[in-house]
Formats: C-alpha cells, structure tokens, sequence
C-alpha cells in the first residue's frame, strides 16, 4: 500500500515543457523550411523576376511612342 511520492512543482514544469514541446513540433511541422529549401525559393523568386524585368516595355523618354 505504498504511494509513489511525487513533487507536485517539478511534475508541473515537466507537463509545461511536454506541452510546449508538442507545440515546438507543430510549429516546425506547419511553418519549417530548411536553409536550404530558403534558399532555392529565394534564388528561384530572383530568376522569376529578373525573366519579368527582362520583357518590361518602358516608354520612350523623350515622349515619341
């Protein structure tokens, strides 16, 4: 008939970190990308602009269309 005794201050501190842990995880798994697929969508995003920027029709300066 013996209880386990347990430390009511430390059992809390371990559910708060379990939890925010869980929370860690979801975050990662919903917003997480790797350096690496950064990167590819910055350099793909630069490519894709400067193919923009390349058929751009600017107006004549001196005001002749």
């Amino acid at each position: 008939m013996s209880a386990d005794i347990i430390n009511l201050r430390q059992a809390r501190k371990q559910k708060a970190r379990t939890e925010a842990e869980t929370r860690a995880a979801e975050n990662r798994r919903a917003f997480g990308r790797s350096k690496a697929e950064r990167a590819d969508g910055e350099a793909r995003a630069e490519v894709a602009r400067r193919h923009l920027d390349g058929h751009r029709l600017d107006k004549d300066p001196s005001g002749h269309d």
